[in-house]
Parts: structure tokens; sequence; C-alpha cells
């Protein structure tokens, strides 16, 4: 950044209506941002805003980008809006590219004030995709319903704003590094085939440096690893769906190890020799139950865990065994921070292919990657030798999601209001559903509520849910992740089984009747007209 005066320029604006940033910022489609004139830039100065002018002059901001198209566009402007607003110093990526989970490592690293992070992470880019700018709070953290509640009423009567359009960076030059990262991780053992797929995001650069470089794997291990603004062309996330290429490879057989990344880092997916995918719920509890091969456990020692409401309760039985304690938390990372940031909770988790520990207060898709690699490393053993060891011993939770997307948003408002309804009837929680030869008896029934066990703030209306004599759940959620392009109905299913004997059985076939009963008792499918979801996972 130039040393010289530079001017600052006060730019009269006009507030919008739709900038409530939700659980991961403020998301819409790239026309929106690029598009509408100043709608970026009063985002970012409501960001700023957002901060007490008093923490905000001389203070030290990180900002990172997934690389997706208008990044480096909307990087320069935040550059010229945050020394217009007094921002001393800015922590930016090469190239402007910085990982989620590095931003969280390097804001508490360096202790400052918070960190923009430019990403709609695993939603489509380029032109025609997505955008979104995500604000972490000091902590690391996603920012906390306070701080949201703040940007959004700055948003709401915004007049102007205040930039140094003159200023003028070069982001592909590397200057002075202010953190560091020290190596803990042996190197890669020759008989261990892995195959890494960065999905064209932020992590290419990552994998490249940390498992090839410094871990000695070859470098045809990793693949897609330049960042390109539209990821290829394909959606960044690491599921069954859309990380094909990897799937296909690992089929092959050729391969003991898989992993995929979506374009800012922070959520993963682990696939195991001939293809075996590892269930992102199952893929928490497993790294909880082995935490003892991780150094970095053995000597912080492990002190509890926690995972959203609507992830499997697999960790929950690890937790069991290990007597520490379980959190259930409503879906969005920031409600780990409090637990971690208060020695609650040392792993964290969601469904949706985030896992991260205490060391930062993101999710973190390498770390976790890493730890499983050390895993294997440890007990020598594959990917599903694993994790039908860990079924063997702890039971084995049935899961799956069902998306439908792009709902009218007043037919899926109504929908949830409707189905919360049912579910607070008191006839409901005696009733019992026969499908086919299965019969499932209603124990409890209710809306999510979540206490804050470190503050007592409470966050309600987290999402509908039914849990059975048996164990089994069944869980309703609107969605709060996507481009703003209608809205986002989930529906959760899971089911428990003991038996050894019954471990082999398909997820669809074993979930079935419950997904029978959600689709009978919320009729989304007559009410939506639709035929079915638009994504399973």
């Amino acid at each position: 950044m130039e040393t010289s005066p530079i001017p600052v320029l006060t730019v009269q604006t006009a507030p919008f209506d739709d900038q409530r940033p939700g659980t991961n910022g403020l998301r819409r489609k790239t026309a929106v941002f690029e598009g509408k004139k100043n709608y970026l830039q009063n985002y970012i100065q409501s960001v700023l805003s957002s901060i007490d002018l008093r923490d905000r002059q001389g203070c030290t901001m990180v900002v990172g980008s997934d690389g997706r198209y208008f990044s480096r566009a909307a990087t320069e402007v935040i550059v010229q809006m945050a020394a217009a607003n007094g921002i001393g110093r800015l922590v930016i990526g090469h190239n402007g590219l910085l990982s989620t989970p590095a931003v969280s490592c390097i804001i508490r690293k360096i202790k400052a004030i918070g960190g923009i992070i430019l990403t709609a992470s695993h939603n489509p880019g380029g032109p025609g995709g997505d955008f979104g700018i995500k604000f972490n709070v000091a902590n690391g953290g996603p920012s906390p319903d306070t701080v949201m509640e703040r940007i959004h009423q700055v948003s709401r009567t915004l007049e102007e704003y205040a930039i140094c359009p003159d200023l003028r960076i070069d982001l592909s030059r590397l200057g002075r590094q202010e953190f560091d990262l020290e190596n803990k991780f042996k190197p890669f053992r020759d008989q261990l085939k892995i195959h890494i797929d960065a999905m064209n995001g932020v992590m290419g650069p990552y994998v490249r440096r940390i498992l090839c470089d410094e871990l000695g794997a070859p470098a045809n291990s990793a693949v897609n690893c330049v960042p390109l603004e539209d990821f290829g062309g394909r959606p960044p996330e690491p599921n069954l769906i859309y990380a094909t290429s990897l799937v296909d490879a690992m089929k092959g057989g050729d391969f003991g190890f898989g992993a995929a990344f979506d374009a800012d880092g922070d959520r993963y997916m682990i696939l195991g020799e001939n293809g075996f995918f590892v269930n992102p719920s199952d893929s928490v509890a497993i790294m909880a139950a082995n935490l003892a091969t991780i150094p970095y456990f053995r000597q912080m020692g492990v002190k509890g865990f926690a995972r959203s409401m609507a992830t499997s309760t697999a960790l929950d039985r690890v937790a069991k065994a290990m007597k520490l304690a379980l959190y259930e938390t409503p879906t969005g990372w920031r409600y780990f921070g409090n637990l971690m940031d208060s020695g609650r909770c040392s792993l964290c988790g969601e469904e949706s292919f985030g896992t991260g520990s205490d060391h930062i207060r993101e999710k973190d898709g390498l770390w976790s990657v890493l730890v499983w690699l050390s895993i294997v490393a440890a007990r020598k053993q594959g990917v599903e030798q694993i994790v039908r060891e860990h079924w063997a011993k702890f039971g084995r939770n049935y899961y799956c999601r069902f998306d439908y997307e792009g709902l009218d948003p007043r037919a899926a408002f109504y929908l949830m209001r409707d189905l919360e309804a049912v579910l607070a009837d008191k006839a409901f929680t005696s009733q019992k559903f026969a499908v086919g030869d299965h019969i499932y008896s209603v124990e409890k029934a209710n809306n999510f509520e979540y206490i804050d066990p470190v503050d007592g703030t409470v966050a309600r209306n987290q999402g509908l849910r039914i849990i059975f004599s048996d164990g089994a759940r069944l869980v309703f959620r609107m969605s709060g992740s996507g481009g703003g392009m209608g809205a986002t109905i989930r529906i959760y299913a899971e089911s428990f089984e003991r038996d050894p004997e019954r471990h082999n059985r398909e997820t669809q076939v074993v979930l079935g009747p419950l997904i029978a009963i959600a689709l009978k008792i919320s009729n989304i499918h007559e009410r939506t007209g639709r035929r079915g979801p638009n994504v399973i996972t």
C-alpha cells in the first residue's frame, strides 16, 4: 500500500433493504454485487461502520477470497474503503486468495479486529454464479447475531460511504508476511497413494505447498489446484454430485485416500479406496474417537464436542463413551465460538461437510484432511476399515439430507409454519406411523431452541425436529446459505443401527420409511409442485 497521503472522498448513496446478513454473511447473485450501483460499497461500509470508531482507528484487519469471479475487483474496493475508514493495517492473501480457515487462523494469530472473506462457499462462481461477503470477528469466527444485526441496522439507514479511489494495490506482489505456520506433520510414506481435488478453488496453493512440497506427496497427487474465477465451470462443492472427477478416480482402485475441498477451503469430503464415501457426520465422530493419535490433543487434552442439531447423533455416542460433554447447537459455525472461547469444546462439526477444532474459530478442510491422514497412519488401516470398525464399536447412524432448492419463499414459509402447528399438537407426540413392517412412535417433536451455556443468549426457531422412540430422527429446516434465488428447505433423516450384521445396507433403503413419513406430514411435493429434491446427500 502507498504511504504518501491519498485523498479521502465521501460518496453519497442510498440504503438497500436486502442487506441483512445470513448464517454465512451476505450472499447474492454475482450480478447484484457487480452491476447494482453501490451495492458492494454500501455493504462494506455497513460492515466497517458496525465496528466502534475507537476500535477501528489504526486496527488490523484480514482480507481474503476464494478466488471466484469479481473477487479481485471487490478486494480492491475493500482496500480503498478500509483505508478511508481508518483501518491501519490490512493483511491480504497473495492475489487476494485466502481460505476461510486461514483467515480465522490469521485473525487469531495477529490479534486482528476481524476479517472480510469474499466467498459463497460451495455455491457456483462466475458472472452467472453467486458472490458473498462474510465478516469474521476478533475470535476468528463468524459474526454472532449481535454483530449481524448491527451491520443490518447500519445498512438500512446508510447515506454515504468513505473511499480512497486513488489507492491502488498490486495483489500479485508479495509483501511482508505477518504470520508463520509450523509444519507439525511427518512426510507421507510411499505406500499410501492419495488423490486430492482442490476443485480450482483457493485450496490449490495450500495443497501443493503442504501436502506435496512439505509432506512429500507426489505432485500428481493433487489436481485442479489452479484457482479459477469460475472454478472450472462446476460448483466448487465437495460432495458425490459435484466432485465427480475425484469419485471416478477413487473408484478405479488406484488410490487409498481421496479428498476434495470447496472454494474457500472450509469444507471437505473424504473417500477411501474404491470410492468408499465417509458421511460428514461419521467423519467428525471418527475423528473424535481417534484424537489420541493427534499430538495437539495429546498435549492440550480434549474438553468436549459439539455438533449442529441437524448433524447425526454419531458424535454423541463417542462423547458418551469418552465421558465428555456434547453440545447440540443451531446450524452456523458462530455458535461453536463461545463454546471454544470458554474452554468447553475441542472438536465440532456439521453435516454440511465441515469440521474444526479449537485451534481456530472456523471449520477447516485441510486440517480435517490432515487429521484423517494422521489417523490412517497411526492405525495402519484404510479408510473403509477405520469406518467399519467404528460402526462395529459405536453402531451406525444411517443418515441423509434432501434439499429442495429455489422454492417460492411464501410457499416455503407457510409449509414450515403449518408443519410446526402439526408438531405442536399434543396428540402428535403419541402418534405412531406404520410404513411397511416398520412402526415409528413419536417421542418428542418441537422447534429447536438453543440456550448458549456461556452467555445465556437464546436462539429460537432453529429447525423442526421429530424424535422417535428408537432414536430415529426427522429434521426440517429452512436454509439461509443460498444465493438469494428462492428458498431452500432441507429434510434430514437418521436411523440408528447397533447390529453389525445390518451395517452394509443401502442408506436410502434403510431411511425410505422415514422419508415417506416426512413427505406425508409435510406435503412438500403437493405444496411446492416438486416431484423430488434437487440434491440428495
